[in-house]
């Protein structure tokens, strides 16, 4: 299943071992290389309180993710920048999405990216919504890109295979839970289908 990345923002983070939410989503963190959200930032009454308890949630240790949120087993999977070498090395290219040009690889302009649809098995980036340039956007405000028509990722642009036209084709034909080949990712998260659960038997999601 896809969503817009706005939903997993603002999503509760509850632990097993406590009733209530111990936090909130309040930021994703992309790797560029694998095209994925690896973590979020997430905020709270206990993290602000206590310097002990990280601010970033790795996407490895939702246990669950349902209508009640994202489940974890404790606060203390939370982790704070420094923790964990990778992600420090993800953190320090400072990558956002949002805003991004998106050019042909002919150098056509498609516009900007304005969002981008998230594969929950996998948190994997699986399309990208291009807002298109005022001359185009009159009759044609949007664009979606699908992850494989991808060819660069820097940090000014995002270079695509084909044309508009052809992009809106292929688009058009895909279906919304995509079956090809991820190009950008290891198999070193792969998950099966997220349901809500609360169950503390259940094994992480790894």
């Amino acid at each position: 299943m896809l969503v817009s990345f706005a939903t997993l923002l603002n999503c509760p983070v509850l632990s097993l071992h406590v009733t209530a939410p111990i936090a909130w989503t309040v930021e994703e963190i992309v790797d560029p290389e694998k095209l994925k959200i690896v973590a979020f930032y997430v905020d709270g009454p206990n993290i602000k309180d206590d310097p002990e308890i990280g601010n970033i949630l790795e996407v490895e240790d939702v246990r669950e993710y349902g209508d009640l949120g994202m489940i974890i087993d404790s606060e203390e999977r939370l982790v704070n920048p420094g923790d964990v070498v990778k992600l420090d090395k993800i953190l320090e290219l400072n990558f956002s999405l949002l805003g991004l040009k998106v050019v042909t690889k002919k150098g056509t302009k498609l516009g900007r990216i304005i969002d981008f649809l998230v594969d929950l098995n996998t948190f994997s980036i699986e399309q990208i919504i291009v807002k298109r340039p005022a001359m185009k956007a009159f009759l044609d405000p949007e664009l979606v890109v699908p992850r494989r028509e991808i060819l660069e990722i820097n940090d000014t642009e995002i270079v695509v295979k084909d044309e508009e036209d052809k992009i809106r084709k292929k688009a058009a034909n895909e279906d919304f839970i995509p079956n090809f080949v991820n190009p950008f990712r290891e198999p070193e998260f792969s998950a099966s289908r997220i349901e809500q659960s609360s169950n503390p038997k259940e094994k992480p999601l790894r």
